[in-house]
């Protein structure tokens, strides 16, 4: 069984990294929490493979970024903008700068009885707010959620940004951002696709990929941190597998750009 730790657990001195590595436990994996659904699953399908289990930490990567900085024990790290995980490779953290693992998709999701029609455009989104209709309207906090730094780029881009901003709601990460966005306390919100086409949401709305000329690429990137065991190595070459394409494909990831790799042998 994959196990979800929780944020804030893993604050730990450096030494706890290597300490974790060298006493055999289960590799800590830090993972962008749009990937909450798909990398549960590879890493399910990793363990019926392989026999290694593993210990999933979710939440923003700007977060982890962080908590990678503060010496917190992981050995992987998936991030949604990979600059955060280039960042901590030209800092010494990671072994190499990693591989482009998905290419994230930002869709306008509406629950239920919501108001507003959801086109690529977000022409809909603009006739709501001229209506009156959006009350609230969620996305994850763009200091340091990719996502929410793409939703406001979209909404900049659509001339919507400032009618808008009085009425949004931060979730702290993306993950978060769409509980708030299907709870019917928002009109809508813009949110990963990944999470949208999760069994979780199925039939709680109607969403629609935003445009990709509204935003910059969400080019998501993973990263063994130096030191990093076998176990996170193994899973690290397995992500970049066949098997895990599919899951990537099927949990609402487009196909990574090419592919710049480094010190992962």
């Amino acid at each position: 069984m994959v196990s979800t730790s929780a944020l804030g657990v893993l604050s730990l001195a450096g030494a706890g990294r290597a300490a974790a590595v060298m006493a055999g436990t289960s590799p800590i994996i830090a993972a962008a929490a749009s990937l909450r659904f798909a990398l549960q699953d590879a890493a399910g399908a990793f363990r019926s493979e392989t026999g290694l289990p593993l210990r999933l930490n979710f939440g923003s990567s700007g977060n982890l970024a962080r908590q990678i900085r503060q010496g917190a024990p992981f050995e992987l790290f998936l991030s949604a903008d990979e600059e955060y995980a280039l960042s901590l490779a030209r800092d010494g953290f990671t072994a190499g700068e990693g591989v482009r693992y998905a290419l994230g998709q930002l869709v306008i999701f509406a629950p239920g009885e919501s108001p507003v029609r959801v086109d690529p455009e977000l022409s809909g989104l603009r006739e709501a707010l001229a209506r009156g209709d959006i009350k609230r309207f969620a996305i994850a906090n763009p200091d340091h959620a990719p996502y929410g730094r793409a939703a406001r780029e979209a909404l900049i881009h659509a001339g919507l940004w400032e009618a808008l901003e009085p009425k949004l709601v931060f979730g702290e990460n993306i993950s978060q951002a769409a509980q708030f966005t299907v709870s019917g306390s928002c009109e809508g919100g813009m949110i990963s696709r990944s999470l949208a086409v999760a069994p979780r949401f199925a039939g709680r709305g109607r969403f629609v990929t935003i445009s990709a000329e509204l935003h910059r690429p969400l080019r998501q990137r993973m990263v063994l941190m130096t030191g990093a065991g076998n176990s996170a190595r193994a899973f690290f070459d397995y992500l970049q597998g066949p098997a895990a394409r599919k899951i990537f494909d099927a949990g609402g990831f487009a196909q990574p750009g090419p592919r710049r790799k480094s010190g992962a042998e």
